[in-house]
């Protein structure tokens, strides 16, 4: 009898074994965070100083790619969000910037402009907008078409850009709104009106409380080891101030500074954003229904203090501090408010950023700015020892060379000849590394190296007919605070890290690239990838 027991309970465990095997069951929410402008070594650099809640648990219950890539440039926030969740890159996914040259419009376009939709939540034309210029599918669109359209996938952030292209063509996105509003909007292109909880938040007037707030370090200034001395030359003031030292009193900067978009050069832009996050859980019953939903979180004010202050300045490393205690708040909400073990993170950036080469320059390490008067000056003396003409180059823009084909047809020139010989004759000016043209990108494959990263992110369609790429530590702009755009590590190599729901604990080594994130997710969630996707599944994060 015992022996019969046994077998039979055998088998019960065996059943239920291959259930749970076959059928595990699916998060009921999927977040996907974005910290803009957040380079990996922010994750080692300030490790000692993370609290255990935030960081340090997605990291010792999750699993860390320590060697993630972006595969492609510009290495642009709108380029990197979509890039993010479409699991491709520019030359499949189309937007090739945050701002471009449209060479059939004759002028710059935003990425995420669009005339066709009405502001919903706002008078001004900051909701005029949609997804309409990327190709793909995101991953959350994906799920949507999965679930038979039932779900919800909703994106926030201070940056429309941000909010708009994560969750693709299917979604919802609420993006802030500063100035004298201070309230989260969206577009026509998503709804008639604004559903009562987002009024609701609204009229808390979370910025107007923030924008009252004095901006002094969480913890003593002299604990700042990681950063350089508080008054640097290479760091960027508020206007109003005359150095760049805490505290920042916003209440006395506001005025001068965008009024309540001075929030989005503080932490307290991230706070707001988190504080958005939970209510739209709360408002939405996300992670409540039968189906999967997803939110993408992006955190934005990491990239604005970033590009005044720089990466070694006290007030960066003090914002991810304060970054750190919000992702803990968010972590114990969604521990609470879905259930512990019922939703997926994944944590990335959209890009890193150069330390600002005036400082690098003091420490004699070669780094240089752009001078576009003195390359366009260049430029001219090319095209005139050449072409005895300056009228062949219609714009450029993003480190790209659009050509007048007309003017060039009319001279009896040849396009592909021209763009050879400014791209032979471009490398030489003093600070680009190396210059290409669109015919060798469409007619080569570059399968590593600089020259890879560059054709993923070229597109037949929308690209120029040059492509530059600068020196290392090579920016345009002033000396202080900092950027990104390019293919160099500082700006490629960003944290990735899957916690939760069907994720093992772990580390990797090994190289992956940014496009791999939206695959393995679908994989995760047993749907079928964004439609362009190109990354690859990451096998070794699952349980």
């Amino acid at each position: 009898m015992k022996k019969i027991m046994l077998c039979l309970l055998l088998i019960t465990l065996l059943s239920n074994f291959n259930k749970i095997t076959e059928n595990p069951e699916k998060p009921k929410l999927i977040i996907g965070i974005v910290v803009d402008q957040m380079r990996y070594d922010y994750l080692t650099r300030y490790y000692h100083r993370y609290g255990n809640d935030g960081f340090k648990r997605l990291l010792n219950g999750g699993f860390s790619l320590e060697n993630a890539h972006f595969n492609y440039i510009p290495t642009y926030t709108a380029v990197g969000h979509t890039s993010i969740y479409t699991g491709t890159t520019p030359n499949h996914h189309g937007i090739i910037a945050n701002n471009w040259y449209d060479k059939f419009l004759k002028k710059s376009i935003y990425c995420v402009d669009d005339e066709r939709y009405l502001p919903v939540g706002t008078d001004s034309k900051n909701g005029k907008k949609s997804p309409h210029r990327m190709f793909s599918t995101t991953v959350s669109d994906q799920l949507l078409l999965a679930q038979n359209m039932s779900g919800k996938a909703i994106g926030i952030a201070l940056k429309d850009r941000s909010a708009i292209l994560p969750v693709g063509h299917t979604g919802t996105a609420y993006w802030f709104e500063g100035g004298d509003k201070g309230n989260f909007i969206t577009s026509s292109f998503y709804m008639k009106s604004l559903p009562k909880w987002v009024v609701d938040f609204n009229n808390k007037q979370k910025a107007q409380f923030y924008a009252s707030k004095t901006w002094n370090t969480l913890y003593d200034i002299k604990s700042y080891k990681n950063s350089t001395a508080d008054n640097s030359i290479f760091e960027g003031v508020f206007k109003g101030e005359l150095t760049p030292t805490f505290p920042h009193k916003l209440s006395n900067l506001k005025a001068e500074n965008g009024n309540l978009s001075i929030i989005s050069e503080t932490p307290f832009g991230n706070s707001i954003t988190l504080d958005f996050a939970k209510a739209t859980i709360i408002g939405e019953k996300l992670g409540k229904s039968n189906e999967t939903d997803f939110l993408s979180i992006s955190f934005s004010s990491t990239d604005y203090v970033g590009h005044k202050y720089g990466v070694d300045a006290i007030e960066t490393e003090d914002t991810y501090l304060r970054l750190d205690k919000d992702l803990a708040d968010l972590l114990k909400f969604l521990d609470k408010q879905v259930g512990a073990d019922k939703y997926t993170v994944f944590l990335t950036a959209d890009h890193g950023a150069v330390r600002v080469p005036a400082y690098l320059d003091s420490l004699k390490i070669p780094a240089k700015y752009f001078d576009a008067k003195k390359f366009k000056t260049f430029l001219d003396s090319v095209s005139n020892k050449n072409f005895k003409t300056t009228e062949l180059v219609e714009n450029m823009s993003n480190y790209q060379l659009f050509l007048n084909k007309e003017k060039i047809t009319s001279l009896g020139l040849k396009v592909d000849e021209v763009a050879e010989i400014f791209a032979n004759e471009l490398v030489n000016f003093e600070t680009i590394n190396k210059a290409v043209t669109a015919k060798t990108l469409q007619n080569s494959n570059f399968t590593k190296g600089i020259l890879n990263v560059l054709q993923n992110g070229y597109h037949q369609k929308f690209s120029g007919d040059v492509m530059l790429i600068p020196n290392p530590a090579t920016i345009s702009g002033g000396r202080t605070g900092t950027t990104h755009g390019s293919g160099f590590s500082y700006d490629t190599h960003i944290p990735i890290i899957f916690y939760g729901n069907g994720i093992k604990k772990g580390v990797s080594k090994k190289h992956y690239e940014i496009t791999d994130i939206a695959p393995t997710i679908a994989n995760l969630l047993k749907i079928e990838a964004p439609n362009s996707t190109t990354g690859k599944i990451i096998e070794e994060v699952f349980k």
